[in-house]
């Protein structure tokens, strides 16, 4: 069992959801990135996913196109996106790295796997990529043990996801709606079919990300899904703060939000 699925199942033990936190590396420095990554952990986030900044961010909406531009303008590179997951996995929390492909294939896929896993990296999510063409990531991370993790969408099939489920490795990516991310004012109706869809064709965790902003949206998402990812909003305290010191102070206090969130009384008491 990786350290990811561990985390999952220990949540599960608690009889809650797990709470799964991302930030890109190199913002608002890569030094800054680590602090506040370092917090979540502390304040309650069981797994971490670290952006690998790239110039043409697809499915990210216009918080975190913000935070990797200004990545990227810093100079972030593969090699701080790395430095970024070792100090992080140093915090005992499981780190994957959130990726599109092209910045992985231009790296190498075997060396990236390797120095990944070199980092204490647990594996990657990848948006853009889709099982047929991940042949070389399925073979590099079966030789590191990483896992991989895919996403579904409310469009996908349910063959879709059955293939999709079945490459995965960790857990199950669940896109709550068909667009971009970034935080919304309520949870996407279609979140909860899409996880039931999902169970029929996999004993893997499944975790809900796309939109969710607070500890009150998160306790909604945990009682259908077994995680819930937040990205946009943490994003959105680190943008919208004076300083590093006080929007890792707002990145603690949302963590502690959303982790009370996922551990609601009603589930606490199951």
């Amino acid at each position: 069992m990786s350290a990811v699925a561990e985390a999952f199942a220990r949540a599960a033990g608690e009889g809650r959801a797990a709470l799964v936190g991302y930030l890109p590396a190199g913002f608002p420095t890569v030094d800054g990135a680590i602090a506040a990554a370092t917090a979540m952990a502390e304040s309650g986030a069981d797994v971490l996913e670290i952006g690998l900044p790239y110039s043409d961010p697809l499915i990210d909406g216009p918080v975190i196109q913000a935070a990797v531009h200004q990545a990227l303008t810093g100079g972030t590179r593969v090699t701080d996106v790395l430095r970024t997951v070792e100090a992080v996995a140093g915090a005992g929390v499981p780190v994957l790295v959130m990726t599109y492909w092209n910045p992985v294939d231009h790296y190498g896929v075997s060396r990236f796997a390797a120095d990944l896993a070199a980092a204490g990296g647990s594996g990657l999510i990848t948006p853009d990529l889709t099982p047929e063409e991940a042949g070389p990531w399925l073979d590099a991370s079966a030789e590191h043990g990483l896992d991989r993790v895919f996403l579904i969408a409310p469009s996908s099939t349910d063959e879709r996801i059955e293939l999709i489920a079945g490459a995965c490795r960790g857990f199950v990516y669940v896109a709550s709606l068909m667009g971009i991310t970034g935080a919304r004012d309520s949870v996407s109706g279609m979140a909860a079919d899409l996880v039931g869809r999902a169970r029929a064709h996999t004993g893997l965790p499944l975790a809900v990300g796309l939109g969710v902003r607070d500890g009150a949206q998160a306790a909604q998402v945990a009682e259908f899904a077994d995680g819930v990812i937040v990205g946009s909003a943490f994003v959105q305290r680190l943008l919208a703060a004076p300083d590093l010191e006080t929007g890792i102070a707002g990145v603690r206090d949302l963590a502690a939000d959303l982790a009370a969130g996922v551990r609601p009384p009603a589930r606490a008491a199951r």
